[in-house]
């Protein structure tokens, strides 16, 4: 029989005691989330709602996308599925547009002579217009037509730029055809028929037919300078061949074949004999193994009115 008086019975229950709450108590620990999960589930609340915006955009911009690439290329006529992509784009453009997606800049590049109020109007758009609910294909083939234009390229930059790249055709020289001016490029198009004092030291070629085959004759007198300096136009004649008016009002008469030749052969004769400064009436080298002068009293026909392009006041 236990002579502690039952107090070893009471220590093995205090014992007993103990273990079950520190169990309980590791256990609560156990059970208790870690530090980094709770931080893990507070990010996780927090950036839920700017996961689904930016999953918004992302698919805005997808559809965009996919818009742009399908779309066919500008018919003028129209069609039905052009229609339906013109709705498409203009209601994405809309619903866009309500997330902050406009045109908050436009930015050209390239541009030098291109009037900006023509450039403006092709391209059709302009700041605080919806950025995805117009099509660059169509806007880059209305800026095209511009007479002086060559090539452009229109760019959507996000969030809200567009860009607008120029290449633009290069004056080459003045036409003149019944009584009006206007600026040819290299190509013999047309590039302006207005402020074209501007470009007034450019050489004159004169006459239906003219702009197609300038380029040729002009890049010749280039290499012989001296002739060059003589000549205030070039006249075509029925199409086919050019005469030369120089400052004193001769004119030369160059061949249908081989006008080149015929520009060194005019050069080497005013190096010997300053044959572009006498008073002639005209020069007459159509014929490759001789060459007529004609005095001024021997005028035959009438010259073609020639006028100087001068600056507007």
């Amino acid at each position: 029989m236990p002579m502690d008086g039952g107090a070893g019975n009471m220590s093995r229950v205090t014992q007993t005691r103990e273990r079950r709450a520190s169990s309980s108590k590791n256990q609560r620990i156990q059970d208790r989330p870690a530090r980094m999960t709770i931080l893990l589930r507070r990010q996780r609340r927090l950036l839920r709602p700017l996961g689904w915006g930016v999953l918004g955009i992302s698919a805005v911009v997808g559809i965009g996308v996919l818009l742009h690439v399908a779309a066919p290329q500008p018919n003028i006529n129209g069609n039905g599925a052009s229609a339906t992509l013109a709705s498409l784009r203009k209601t994405l453009g809309e619903h866009t547009a309500t997330l902050g997606m406009r045109i908050q800049d436009i930015v050209i590049e390239g541009r030098s002579n291109t009037p900006e109020p023509l450039l403006n109007a092709a391209l059709g758009v302009r700041k605080g217009d919806p950025l995805l609910g117009f099509s660059v294909a169509e806007a880059r083939q209305r800026i095209e037509t511009l007479s002086w234009v060559e090539n452009a390229s229109v760019e959507r930059r996000l969030p809200g730029t567009i860009v607008v790249k120029l290449t633009e055709r290069r004056p080459f020289a003045i036409w003149q055809n019944q009584g009006k001016f206007v600026l040819i490029d290299r190509d013999g198009q047309i590039v302006a028929d207005q402020d074209v004092a501007t470009f007034r030291t450019l050489p004159l070629v004169v006459g239906a037919g003219a702009p197609a085959a300038a380029t040729t004759l002009l890049d010749a007198l280039k290499t012989e300078p001296e002739v060059k300096a003589h000549v205030i136009a070039a006249v075509r004649v029925n199409g086919r061949r050019w005469n030369l008016r120089l400052q004193n009002g001769t004119d030369v008469l160059l061949p249908e074949d081989h006008p080149l030749e015929a520009i060194k052969r005019l050069a080497a004769l005013h190096k010997e004999h300053e044959l572009l400064d006498r008073p002639l009436q005209s020069v007459d080298l159509r014929l490759p193994d001789r060459m007529v002068l004609r005095p001024r009293s021997e005028a035959i026909t009438e010259k073609p009115a020639i006028r100087t392009v001068r600056r507007q006041t």
